[in-house]
């Protein structure tokens, strides 16, 4: 068996909040120095991971799979509790995928999903493939996962497969025994999975510190919550052609190639709700642009910026945007007819279009624009409008895109709250076990603005702890836990508007605020598939023009 003979089909990322304990590009990258065939991220009812390792892994031979981790909430009659791993095997497959995890999310709260065993039998999942996490003896007696597993095999025969890790801790013998068990009596095929929870081994001591914060606890006071050894890491080949039979690993491979979805090829369609049935979207785009150009220069336009719009509306049409200006000069013409003062501006002002769609101000026959500023074919990026609203308006706006284009269609993009220097020392303090009074005490004498003594030495000078290598310890945590994710929250107004069902792009959960939906993305994200977004944003100074003008209007009056 040659080394890329084995795919990794079971793997956690920091996208499982306080459980993964890598970074998706830090788990893409190892796996292709490895020489893996393929890497599955399959972090808990969520694919946000996924384009950070798609970024890593798109010019690579690593393939990466697509997949995500489950436990239901109940169980069927007689079953122990299903907890499985479902990959998304083509492009219809990752649709069903992100259906399932967007109905378990949108029904619980921010950051939880419920999922139960009938929403597996009434969700249409023909198209991913299945790995079954058999219960451990502790949890489950023999009938209880066999019904399990027969379950299982009802709705997935022959996309079911029985997951197998090996992770060298005490019972594992009598949990492969019932693996083998559970194989012969359902005639299916087991597959070699690692369990994986961080890219190498030198990261167990924060994914133990994870699994303090997860279960509200200290590191001294963990005990069983901890994993026994540091196992559960991204191990190469020829270690694990030593740990599993050849017929387990070759079961990888097999699945492996049955996925053919690769992130890369989602593509953004468009809502068509906004061109007449009679026109194409570049006509209609055109007719209002023409219609924009008249009242923009009553006297007639400029030889020049007839120049401009041409090559634009050219680009434009080649690059396939129409529907993305219309979208944007429909909530500008809505805004308007309320009289909501907004204002285009960023690199949007180098357009021509949009100055006489009425989205921005910077008038092309005064000024000298650079086109390409905003959109280059050169680049091939996708065009980014921001567009101020009244920030005590806003709201209608908002409300207003939903009810144009239902909350099916409609919803704004992540932003990926990341540890930060006074929210790692918290954190790596409480798993440590320090005192949280002293903690917060420390925290509010740093002065994270002193530049010649950073906030490390600051902490030193405290005396957080008198052990040296407590010190070291802490340390070294709390450096690489910066950066790492903590929760998803609401972009500041980034919405993503989607032809059809959005949650067939990317999962939809609910958000903290009442009556808001967010996907598992940010913008950076969707900026990396060539996803659109269009940004609704808020700004006070509108606010205060709006009601200096209302003053000037009354002292009128």
């Amino acid at each position: 068996m040659t080394e890329s003979a084995y795919a990794e089909l079971f793997c956690f990322s920091n996208f499982t909040f306080l459980t993964g304990a890598s970074h998706p590009h830090e788990l893409a990258e190892r796996a292709a120095e490895l020489g893996y065939a393929a890497l599955a991220i399959t972090d808990t009812c969520s694919v946000a991971g996924i384009p950070r390792a798609w970024a890593a892994l798109k010019d690579s031979p690593v393939k990466l799979i697509t997949g995500s981790w489950f436990e239901l909430k109940d169980a069927p009659p007689g079953a122990s509790v299903p907890r499985f791993i479902l990959l998304a095997r083509t492009r219809r497959g990752y649709g069903q995928l992100c259906q399932l995890i967007t109905t378990g999310r949108r029904r619980a709260e921010k950051g939880q999903y419920q999922l139960y065993f009938r929403d597996a039998e009434t969700h249409p999942l023909d198209d991913c493939l299945c790995l079954w996490l058999p219960p451990t003896l502790a949890e489950a007696d023999a009938d209880q996962a066999l019904a399990c597993g027969e379950w299982l095999q009802r709705l997935f025969d022959p996309r079911l497969w029985i997951a197998a890790a090996r992770t060298l801790e005490s019972g594992e013998e009598q949990q492969l025994a019932r693996a083998r068990w559970l194989a012969d009596q359902l005639r299916c095929p087991i597959t070699a999975t690692g369990e994986v929870h961080m890219h190498n081994r030198e990261r167990q001591p924060l994914q133990d510190v994870l699994t303090a914060l997860r279960n509200h606890t200290s590191l001294e006071q963990a005990g069983h919550c901890l994993f026994q050894n540091g196992e559960r890491y991204l191990r190469p080949v020829p270690v694990l052609q030593r740990l599993f039979p050849d017929t387990w690993l070759r079961e990888t491979r097999r699945i492996a190639d049955q996925c053919t979805f690769q992130p890369g090829s989602l593509r953004y369609e468009y809502p068509p709700d906004l061109v007449p049935e009679a026109e194409t979207p570049a006509a209609y785009l055109k007719r209002l642009t023409r219609e924009g150009e008249r009242r923009r220069y009553p006297d007639g336009t400029p030889l020049t910026v007839q120049a401009l719009i041409r090559k634009e509306l050219d680009l434009i049409s080649e690059m396939k945007y129409e529907h993305y200006f219309l979208t944007i000069h429909d909530i500008v013409a809505f805004a308007r007819s309320r009289g909501i003062l907004c204002q285009g501006r960023g690199s949007a002002a180098n357009s021509a279009v949009c100055y006489c769609l009425g989205i921005t101000e910077v008038n092309p026959a005064q000024v000298e624009l650079l086109f390409e500023r905003f959109i280059s074919k050169d680049r091939d990026e996708p065009p980014d409008i921001d567009v101020d609203f009244e920030h005590e308006r806003r709201e209608e706006v908002i409300q207003y895109i939903y009810r144009r284009y239902s909350r099916e269609r409609a919803a704004l993009a992540a932003t990926v709250i990341r540890y930060r220097p006074r929210s790692a020392i918290r954190d790596v303090g409480k798993a440590l076990g320090f005192d949280p009074a002293q903690v917060e005490q420390l925290l509010e004498g740093i002065d994270w603005r002193d530049k010649a003594t950073g906030w490390r030495q600051q902490v030193l000078d405290k005396r957080l702890t008198r052990n040296p290598k407590v010190a070291d310890q802490f340390f070294t945590l709390v450096n690489t836990l910066l950066g790492f994710p903590r929760h998803l929250s609401q972009h500041v107004g980034g919405f993503v508007i989607s032809s059809g069902p959005l949650a067939e792009l990317v999962p939809v959960e609910n958000a903290a605020m009442a009556d808001r939906t967010v996907i598992q993305w940010d913008k950076d994200d969707l900026e990396s598939l060539g996803l659109m977004k269009v940004d609704v944003l808020a700004l006070g100074m509108l606010s205060a023009i709006r009601k200096a003008l209302e003053l000037i209007s009354d002292q009128k009056g």
